[in-house]
């Protein structure tokens, strides 16, 4: 989901997709391309203190990559949960959630457009978009935000 202006929050969050090429195939990626990934999403405070949060952003991934029939290798990388509160004149925010992953890993083939979609589907599902089948159309995707 891309924010209102370059470097901003969005209300529903905010993903970055860079693909990395070295055709001398560093040792540590595996191969010549290396995918290197963030997401940042917000969240309602009870789900941000999920304790099984962070295994469940990294499982998203896994099945949104699978689901799209990337392969890949030597996956890595964070989830963080953030629970915040305001105070002083940040107080009439009040309580606040968000999830940030960071991830990368190593397409085995040149089927990169099957590693975008699966980013996507996961920044989609980060943002409380829920996941559409074909021949159905979405009517409304509101997310309360923060408040």
């Amino acid at each position: 989901m891309a924010p209102s202006r370059h470097g901003g929050n969005s209300e529903l969050g905010t993903g970055r997709f860079i693909l990395l090429y070295d055709p001398d195939e560093p040792e540590a990626w595996g191969g010549a391309f290396r995918v290197v990934c963030f997401a940042q999403a917000p969240l309602e405070t009870e789900i941000g203190v999920d304790p099984f949060l962070a295994e469940v952003a990294w499982a998203w991934l896994i099945d949104a990559l699978d689901s799209h029939g990337a392969r890949y290798t030597a996956a890595s990388g964070t989830a963080t949960k953030i629970i915040s509160s305001g105070f002083g004149e940040l107080a009439k925010q009040g309580d606040g959630a968000q999830i940030e992953l960071r991830a990368s890993w190593t397409p085995v083939d040149h089927n990169l457009t099957a590693h975008v979609e699966g980013w996507g589907e996961l920044i989609c599902m980060l943002a409380g978009l829920p996941p559409i089948g074909e021949g159905v159309s979405m009517l409304s995707a509101r997310r309360t935000g923060r408040g």
